[in-house]
């Protein structure tokens, strides 16, 4: 049987270099692509995996790494849309420039390697596009609106793409994690604070020091094993739930109404007014 092939972008750490070793170990390709493949030496030694740039803010990257992949392994079976970042702190602390840098990565960098692989797709006919999203899709936490909005966006975009590309036999996938360990609130947030503005500050170090959000964490080779069964369940699912936290908070979500769920959350981050 001929090996599949998946494109993973931000593959240097967490999800997305769990995901390349879970898939090579089950006898895919894997072009593991991410931006600074020279700083790369582990995924570099594994078989049939090609390590390569891309950039989602760099459209000639993406296409490169699109071209070399599909060269090297004959065609493109899978898309994973890894690659992103977190913002957290009040909407006042941030400054327009980095409100945009995280839609440009999360949401147009999605949608610039997305329409980037629908030629080849289109092509073949064939093909499965997983964006990962996040539980923040559907339930939000305070200090996050610039990150929620993307990941909105991310569940939007998604969802319509589910029915346009089943016209050209390409399965669309939502993966929704709720927090992992893995450089949770580390180097995979941006981290925003005005100590200056007093009115926030009980909410910020209610947040960062409530414990309770990393308890039921996941761990990336939890997330990775979700999204193999995206790729492989044939089915034409399109959410896939990630990790105990997150069924839980969405289970709860559903259940309750919108005051109810509000008031919850109002009492865990000390909020009143």
């Amino acid at each position: 049987m001929k090996r599949k092939t998946i494109l993973i972008t931000g593959t240097s750490s967490g999800v997305g270099k769990s995901t390349t070793k879970l898939f090579q170990a089950q006898g895919w390709n894997v072009i593991a692509t991410m931006r600074t493949p020279e700083k790369e030496s582990e995924l570099s030694q594994l078989e049939n995996t090609f390590v390569t740039r891309l950039d989602v803010i760099d459209e000639a990257s993406i296409s490169s790494a699109i071209l070399q992949g599909i060269n090297r392994f004959g065609k493109i079976d899978v898309l994973l849309n890894n690659a992103g970042y977190g913002s957290l702190g009040p909407l006042e602390a941030f400054d327009i420039e980095s409100i945009k840098k995280q839609f440009e990565t999360n949401v147009f960098g999605l949608l610039a390697v997305t329409k980037a692989i629908i030629p080849h797709f289109r092509s073949i006919h064939n093909g499965t596009l997983i964006n990962i999203s996040s539980m923040g899709c559907r339930v939000t936490l305070p200090l996050g609106s610039v990150y929620h909005g993307t990941k909105y966006a991310v569940e939007g975009i998604s969802e319509a793409l589910f029915y346009e590309l089943e016209t050209i036999g390409v399965k669309v996938k939502i993966v929704e994690p709720g927090a992992i360990k893995t450089n949770f609130l580390g180097d995979a947030f941006d981290i925003r604070n005005d100590e200056s503005i007093n009115e926030y500050q009980n909410i910020i170090q209610r947040f960062f020091t409530a414990s309770s959000f990393m308890e039921k964490a996941s761990t990336p080779e939890d997330v990775a094993q979700v999204i193999w069964n995206a790729a492989t369940d044939g089915s034409n699912t399109l959410r896939y739930i990630a990790g105990s936290d997150a069924l839980e908070f969405l289970s709860l979500y559903d259940k309750i109404s919108d005051n109810e769920f509000f008031d919850i959350m109002k009492s865990e981050f000390g909020i009143e007014v």
